[in-house]
């Protein structure tokens, strides 16, 4: 097996706000692959004493050790109780029902010597290649279908439509969001390496539209996980029209893990 992963700040003066982790259990079959892209709040109130790195390193942390310690356990429930632990860390402090909360995408996978389980909430992205070299992009792609009326920036989206019916989901403190991520099983030998991408990764597809998901993955799979966040990079700086970012941030948090089995 080889792992890759890469995770770098959209600026290195501000915190990370994004997790990312791969976990080998001691018996040595399987492992589970974690990545969250923690939400850029607005300047203002969010109810929250705590920092949204602070929060994905909770509940990353929490969601790692759940899924990997409980292998028999669905990863929905899975996420369900580790928003729970998350909510009850600071449940005492804070306005957990405000709006701009902490918050975060997800995606989970888990294999052993059977099956591949994923988990998908929001616009992070799960690429699955088969051992015929075919890829699949596994997404939740709420998100994307929504009007451009109803967003904003990739920091702020409008509050009519996040967590509601209609709208897109995130991870924050309610754990009942859990049940609405995508979710599924594959056959383990269906599957030959897989790589996970937060959305700052994902604007190589998404709005730079350099290539198509088997493009990226074969990028990766070529070049390395840090030559995918190096050629955003590359894209961002030279968008100086913004044609491309238009009101996006100009460099986004990017994490990027590789696994081949």
């Amino acid at each position: 097996m080889h792992t890759e992963l890469v995770s770098e700040p959209g600026d290195p003066a501000r915190p990370n706000e994004d997790f990312a982790s791969v976990a080998l259990p001691a018996s040595g079959r399987g492992g589970v692959l974690v990545v969250l892209d923690g939400v850029t709040p607005p300047k203002g109130d969010t109810g929250c004493l705590h920092s949204v790195p602070w929060f994905t390193a909770r509940l990353g942390g929490a969601l790692t050790e759940l899924t990997v310690s409980l292998p028999d356990v669905p990863l929905a429930d899975s996420l369900s109780a580790a928003l729970a632990r998350t909510a009850d860390a600071h449940r005492e402090t804070c306005d957990l029902s405000h709006p701009r909360t902490p918050q975060a995408t997800v995606v989970v996978a888990r294999w052993s010597q059977r099956s591949l389980e994923y988990l998908v909430l929001s616009d992070s992205a799960l690429l699955v290649e088969s051992p015929a070299g075919e890829v699949t992009a596994l997404l939740d792609d709420r998100l994307s279908r929504l009007p451009r009326s109803a967003l904003a920036t990739d920091a702020l989206v409008d509050s009519t439509v996040r967590n509601k019916e209609g709208g897109f989901f995130t991870a924050a403190a309610d754990p009942s969001v859990a049940a609405r991520a995508v979710t599924g099983s594959l056959r383990r030998d269906d599957v030959r390496a897989l790589a996970a991408l937060t959305d700052g990764a994902t604007r190589w597809v998404d709005k730079f539209h350099e290539g198509d998901w088997p493009d990226c993955f074969r990028l990766v799979r070529k070049e390395g996980a840090r030559a995918l966040v190096e050629r955003v990079r590359a894209l961002e700086r030279a968008d100086t029209e913004r044609v491309f970012l238009r009101r996006s941030k100009t460099h986004d948090d990017a994490s990027v893990v590789f696994v081949e089995l």
